[in-house]
């Protein structure tokens, strides 16, 4: 997440730490002289979403994450949110992880408390956190969500700096930590991780980034042991340190080994991160269409990692050959988030990652047989992203008209940008690219007083159909503020739509992380992954949706499970869950 200079400063800025953008950008600013990451809201438009944080509860609970002034990157990078059905009651409900502050970690004050938020299924949540033994009351970054021993109910990881948990549910609403036992405590600075059954065995695995190697006692400060620089600058500014300059930490995948532990196996497998990058967020994904997952992480102001899932148990690292490590021009971005999803409906998962202020999110077209092609510009969406600084990110389709649309949650990490000339500021808005059947994606206006036009310290943020609807809807963790909770209220012009929560079978996790879905319904061939992680440090709805557009009925759906079989199924009607269970079709939803 870091600094950088202009192109000629390039070399400059890596003398001096920090981060990799593309260089200085003149201001955008907007009629009303206003930087555009904080302007350019419209009287009138399309509505998308309306915050109702405070009318549903949410905003009893706050993000805290160091001290105001962000003297120092741990405090800078805030913290994902996890939206799981914890009590299987067929509502979502929302995981808020907090920071924390250098007296609670010394133990002079109490600690800030995670939120878990439960859905009373009126629109309203409740704060059952203490109930539920989840507070997590350590310096907290991401969280994961996973049936990691199979027993149908969800569990959550959740990534500290300082020991990580592992969250067992109890299935009487209450979780217990047993991160300890099953060996994935770790112990530094871990960021957005991930579950996937990367060996077919049937059991989640789960792949852990580390992000910087910080010592709380010996912070990076300019000319310190920490960081090789005797000053850290961004645009001529004095700003914190980080992420280059500093020692990064190690990313580790656990193997699941049945019996509630993990077996470190990175090292053995190559996916160890040997040249110590920044790692902020990954997920599995099945990239090329063989039925296994692949794993990407998403590096800041380094090449990212793609690691192709060889069928065998292991990986072959498909960087740099797949054209995923760097953007179209061939440089290193400071990535944060990772969208995955088809928004060509060719049956292709692509990826768009975002990135730092000063330079573009990319987004990369997947070309099939584990390769991309980086087409931000081709598709007009370039530009519009260089003054903000991304963080949460995911495809959803909220119009429910058969094509993924491109949310992008957006916030600075320098305070001290609101008092520059620079064209762009501390808080931000978020912003939608609306998809136009696949051949391009617009930017949807921000209405004022809407959603859109809200101005957030974004970071984590998650989607998901919170209110069972048939629309989904977007969470953003903020840092240091008040969640916020977008409910989408776009006009769908009588679209129609259809959601499935799955259950694997014997062979496949019970959660089905890993399965895809292809939707045929009219023209369109729709396809949706189960997956966990992803987005910056935070993790999605599992149950998989799709807008049907004008198709009131649904051709064929077609899964194929984790452990390889493939199922067609037809549905009955179209704007309904359904629950199906792999070999034993469709059952109720509750």
């Amino acid at each position: 997440m870091g600094h950088g200079q202009t192109e000629s400063g390039a070399a400059a800025s890596q003398q001096q730490g920090g981060m990799s953008t593309a260089g200085a950008h003149a201001a955008v600013l907007d009629p009303e002289n206003r930087p555009i990451t904080a302007g350019g809201f419209v009287d009138s438009g399309p509505i998308i979403f309306q915050d109702v944080a405070q009318k549903s509860g949410l905003t009893v609970w706050r993000h805290t994450m160091g001290t105001p002034e962000k003297t120092y990157i741990l405090e800078t990078v805030g913290s994902g949110v996890a939206l799981l059905d914890y009590d299987n009651d067929g509502w979502l409900d929302i995981y808020l992880v907090n920071g924390s502050t250098y007296d609670a970690i010394r133990g002079k004050t109490a600690s800030p408390h995670a939120a878990l938020f439960h859905n009373n299924r009126d629109g309203t949540f409740t704060n059952v956190a203490d109930k539920a033994g989840v507070t997590n009351d350590r310096w907290g970054f991401g969280a994961a969500v996973g049936d990691y021993d199979n027993d149908g109910w969800p569990d959550l990881f959740v990534s500290n700096f300082g020991k990580n948990r592992l969250y067992r549910n109890n299935h009487d609403g209450t979780f217990t930590d047993v991160a300890e036992r099953a060996g994935v405590t770790l112990g530094n600075w871990s960021t957005g991780a991930t579950f996937g059954d990367y060996d077919g065995d049937g059991r989640l695995d789960l792949f852990v980034p580390g992000y910087v190697q910080y010592d709380i006692e010996h912070p990076p400060a300019p000319d310190s042991p920490a960081v090789r620089f005797t000053y850290c600058q961004f645009r001529g500014m004095n700003v914190m340190c980080g992420p280059r300059g500093l020692q990064g930490e190690p990313d580790h995948l656990f193997h699941n080994n049945g019996d509630g532990t993990f077996t470190d196996v990175s090292a053995k497998l190559g996916v160890d991160d040997k040249p110590g990058y920044y790692g902020l967020t990954a997920v599995f994904a099945d990239i090329n269409n063989d039925g296994k997952p692949d794993l990407l992480v998403a590096n800041d102001s380094k090449p990212n990692y793609l690691y192709l899932n060889k069928g065998d148990g292991t990986f072959e690292d498909a960087s740099y050959a797949s054209g995923y490590a760097f953007n179209e021009n061939g440089r290193e971005t400071a990535s944060m988030g990772i969208a995955l999803g088809d928004y060509k409906n060719n049956g292709l998962l692509d990826a768009y990652n975002t990135v730092f202020s000063d330079d573009y999110n990319p987004l990369y077209e997947n070309e099939g047989e584990g390769s991309f092609a980086e087409v931000s510009y081709r598709l007009g969406i370039a530009e519009v992203t260089i003054p903000f600084l991304g963080w949460g990110t995911g495809f959803l389709d909220y119009d429910n008209d058969g094509w993924k649309d491109l949310f992008v949650a957006n916030g600075h990490v320098y305070p001290a940008v609101d008092k520059t000339n620079w064209g762009t500021t501390f808080a931000q808005r978020c912003l939608l690219f609306h998809n136009l059947n696949g051949q391009k994606l617009q930017i949807v206006p921000a209405v004022k007083n809407t959603g859109l036009a809200e101005l957030l310290v974004s970071r984590g943020a998650a989607f998901g159909d919170l209110f069972n609807d048939g629309r989904i809807d977007v969470v953003v963790n903020e840092l240091d503020r008040l969640p916020a909770l977008f409910r989408n209220v776009a006009s769908t012009n009588g679209a129609h739509w259809v959601a499935l929560r799955l259950i694997g079978g014997a062979k496949s996790p019970r959660d089905a992380v890993g399965a895809t879905v292809y939707v045929r319904a009219g023209a369109l061939r729709l396809r949706e992954d189960v997956l966990s992680g992803g987005s910056y440090a935070s993790s999605n709805d599992q149950r998989v949706h799709f807008g049907l557009g004008r198709c009131s009925t649904v051709d064929q759906v077609e899964i194929h499970w984790p452990s390889g079989k493939v199922e067609k199924l037809a549905l009955p009607r179209v704007d309904r869950f359904y629950t199906v269970e792999e070999g034993k079709g469709i059952r109720a939803y509750p």
